[in-house]
């Protein structure tokens, strides 16, 4: 199906105001481990943390932060988004993308407004519970818009911008963290409550959104679909377009999204894309960087403002990789990002955990050259993990499913994705305090796994039409033996780009 028109304004504007979805993650993701290192609010909620972070103010300690309540301020908002993205699946099939992304912004905004105004632990568990609500929908509905909404040849760069207003929002949020830090005794009111910025921006953009074509042709209203259509692309030569749409439609009607998500010709998508990916996004320890970079460089002997500062410049890295992904995703392709990344984020892990079994826990703090290395160590990984496993692990899963099993697919994506992000989330200090410099080493042989989870399960997808990508599991040297029924046998028509 070959693809006419050419990038309006129309689909700039809709492309910018859907992907601010990636800011109000980004910007949590960021926010909550600066506040978590702010002296006031622990003072003021986590007083035992804080006499014990004074007590070994002068020590390089692993254990300073350990505190399972503390860090369910951060995991409670991932709690929630994972409960949320069930309730996010049939608003965004029934009511479209739209819907599911105008109630994360009000979700997010009652959150935001809640924490900045918290008096009590409870109060600020209540926040992320809205906040998390928020994500919950937005992580789901966000991806999918992009990917529907853009043609096939650009597809890959446009869903990246969700992971770069992701990383936006993070670098944001440490900006803010360096300076509310400095605002006694209300400075971490401002960093919460400045979350709901971005809401508020995208409740305002949310009126100019369009439908996804997609979305309008799965609930019937093909013509309003011919229009958005003919709108974003600048050309009346839809007609294919609509055409396929229309059959992946008809093919879906009437099913059960969820039934069709664990048929068996289905089974790669749900092992690489629901499963597999959004699993090792998490597992590959990246979060726990973007939680706790502010405490972990705190941890290891840094000071409160060079903490702070050393998160801004990781954050930045992360726009970098982000920027470079979007240059590279439709020319070079997935599968080359995630392999080259995966073998630079071995090295970099490696590279940390050596640093500090050298170095720390004997009373010792890190000399500047030291602190340099591990500085440069974590900014590596953390640019690698932008152009790879970052925007990737958005993008992948949310092309690779058909329509008829999409809504519910990016759910399980979202669920999955958050789980893992509240285990590490509630785990990683814990861990950190137990396993010491052992647990980069974790990271890396995580990594190590998910680099040949790719390498042997993920066929290729870049510039391939949405509705098509599916198919390429049908010819994959080792999903072909799942999605396709014993008879009649394979036959050689429509070959695909080889996985390997």
């Amino acid at each position: 199906m070959a693809e006419e028109g050419r990038i309006t304004g129309y689909f700039v504007l809709a492309c910018v105001v859907g992907s601010l979805g990636g800011s109000l993650f980004g910007y949590d993701l960021g926010v909550s481990g600066g506040v978590t290192s702010m002296d006031d609010f622990l003072k003021e909620f986590f007083p035992r943390v804080y006499s014990r972070k004074q007590a070994r103010l002068h020590e390089t300690d692993y254990c300073k932060y350990d505190d399972q309540v503390l860090t369910l301020f951060t995991s409670a908002l991932y709690l929630a988004g994972l409960a949320a993205t069930f309730m996010a699946a049939p608003v965004t099939r029934r009511r479209g993308r739209r819907a599911s992304i105008m109630l994360a912004a009000a979700s997010f905004f009652c959150g935001g407004a809640v924490n900045a105004a918290a008096t009590t632990v409870g109060m600020l568990i209540a926040g992320r519970i809205l906040l998390g609500v928020g994500i919950g929908f937005g992580n789901q509905a966000v991806p999918l818009y992009l990917s529907e909404i853009a043609p096939a040849r650009i597809r890959g760069a446009v869903n990246q911008l969700f992971q770069l207003t992701t990383c936006l929002g993070i670098v944001i949020a440490d900006v803010i963290n360096y300076f509310t830090a400095r605002i006694h005794p209300w400075g971490w009111r401002l960093s919460l409550g400045l979350a709901c910025v971005p809401a508020a921006l995208m409740l305002a953009g949310g009126a100019c959104l369009p439908e996804t074509p997609s979305s309008l042709v799965e609930r019937g209203r093909v013509e309003e679909a011919r229009r958005v259509l003919e709108r974003i692309r600048g050309t009346r030569g839809v007609e294919g377009e609509v055409e396929g749409l229309v059959a992946a439609a008809a093919a879906a009607a009437g099913e059960d999204a969820w039934r069709n998500l664990v048929r068996r010709e289905n089974r790669g998508q749900l092992v690489v894309g629901a499963v597999g990916i959004p699993a090792f996004q998490q597992l590959s320890g990246m979060n726990s960087i973007l939680f706790y970079a502010p405490v972990i460089f705190q941890s290891v002997g840094f000071g409160s403002g060079a903490a702070l500062y050393s998160a801004i410049i990781t954050g930045s890295m992360l726009v970098l990789g982000a920027l470079v992904s979007m240059a590279v995703v439709d020319r070079v392709g997935r599968r080359v990002l995630f392999l080259q990344a995966g073998a630079q984020m071995i090295l970099s892990m490696g590279v940390v955990a050596v640093t500090l079994a050298l170095k720390l826990g004997r009373g010792e703090e890190l000399s500047r050259g030291l602190a340099a290395v591990l500085v440069v160590a974590v900014c590596t990984f953390v640019a690698a993990y932008g152009w790879s496993w970052g925007p990737l692990g958005w993008l992948v899963p949310s092309e690779i499913f058909p329509l008829e099993t999409r809504s519910a697919g990016q759910s399980l994506v979202v669920c999955v994705n958050l789980f893992f992000t509240a285990a590490i989330a509630q785990g990683f200090l814990a861990s950190l305090c137990h396993l010491r410099w052992g647990v980069f080493l974790l990271f890396a042989a995580l990594v190590l796994l998910m680099t040949c989870f790719v390498f042997f399960l993920l066929p290729e997808t870049k510039r391939l039409p949405i509705d098509d990508v599916s198919r390429l599991f049908a010819q994959h040297w080792f999903w072909r033996r799942f999605a396709l029924p014993p008879q009649p046998p394979l036959t050689s028509k429509a070959p695909s780009p080889s996985p390997a």
